[in-house]
């Protein structure tokens, strides 16, 4: 096993995930407490441009190939569980996205290592792990053993501009064999867009579950309008068709960065985290006082939202 630190690069239409960033800058803290070596993983076809964007990151490892211009499941799983083989790393950081999830497993089983899933923080030696289970509500402190370890990591656990460094670290290529795959990329499908785009609001009212129902949006457009900003939502919103999908914040909707985010009825999950957690003010209302939405707020009220909004709207 090698003393290195590998962080398994996530990016999008020739972006990098800010949880890429966030691993970096960890990952960077225990190499250096641990004497070990920061390796960035990079996987696609004609995306080696994207390592000038890794210099915290000692080295880059690349594989270039056909099947991995987009996120294929299978294909990526092999990809980096045959680079973990050659190079048996101490520790591998991936984000706890769907993406990083399904390359975690595979690799897991592959190579008999511990896989610590919804790590919320790591130590500086990268000897203990917390994660962040039932959303938030329980934390657990898991110490690896053995050789090597893969730890998906909650995005937001960690500041991104850590990892964010100018340099061009020394790229090195791998080559793995793929084999025959049997899943496909076909297409990748974004919602069309809506009649208000969240992503330019200065001022966002979001809702999640506490709403309870759709007749009661017009509640939250009212306090919107007033503030002058507009309704988002969870996920949870959307399922249930009560919003569109452009109105989603999270991981799997849009990313949001407003001067003031009002969430209203939102338990706070990693993936609607992710979404909002840059926002310059969050005011988070909930009746539930460990609701994770609170770790992140900069003022929280403990208290049921069908009060709130009223007394709110009275004082605009």
């Amino acid at each position: 096993m090698s003393n290195q630190i590998f962080v398994i690069v996530e990016h999008l239409k020739g972006n990098i995930e800010d949880i890429t960033f966030e691993m970096l800058g960890k990952g960077k803290e225990i190499a250096g407490n641990t004497g070990g070596e920061l390796v960035a993983v990079l996987l696609g076809s004609g995306a080696d441009g994207l390592a000038s964007q890794l210099g915290a990151a000692d080295k880059v490892i690349y594989v270039d190939d056909a099947n991995l211009a987009e996120f294929n499941p299978q294909a990526y799983c092999k990809a980096v569980s045959s680079v973990i083989g050659q190079y048996q790393p101490k520790m591998v950081l991936v984000g706890n996205t769907s993406m990083g999830m399904d390359i975690a497993g595979g690799a897991s089983v592959d190579h008999n290592m511990p896989y610590i899933a919804y790590a919320s923080n790591i130590s500086a030696d990268g000897s203990t792990i917390t994660s962040s289970l039932y959303g938030g509500k329980i934390n657990v402190d898991s110490t690896p053993e053995g050789d090597g370890c893969i730890v998906s990591v909650i995005a937001g656990s960690f500041p991104a501009d850590a990892g964010k460094a100018d340099g061009s670290p020394a790229v090195e290529n791998a080559s793995v064999d793929l084999g025959d795959l049997q899943v496909q990329f076909k297409q990748l499908i974004e919602p069309e867009g809506g009649d208000v785009d969240i992503t330019a609001q200065e001022i966002l009212v979001s809702v999640g579950r506490g709403i309870q129902s759709d007749e009661n949006l017009p509640m939250a457009e009212e306090l919107a309008a007033k503030l002058g900003g507009a309704v988002s939502c969870s996920r949870p919103i959307v399922d249930s068709k009560w919003l569109a999908k452009t109105r989603q914040v999270g991981k799997s909707g849009l990313k949001v960065k407003p001067k003031l985010y009002l969430a209203l009825g939102i338990s706070g999950a990693p993936e609607h985290i992710e979404g909002m957690k840059d926002a310059d003010l969050i005011i988070a209302v909930n009746t539930d006082p460990k609701a994770p939405i609170f770790d992140y707020a900069h003022y929280g009220v403990v208290q049921d939202l069908f009060d709130f909004i009223p007394a709110l709207s009275s004082k605009l």
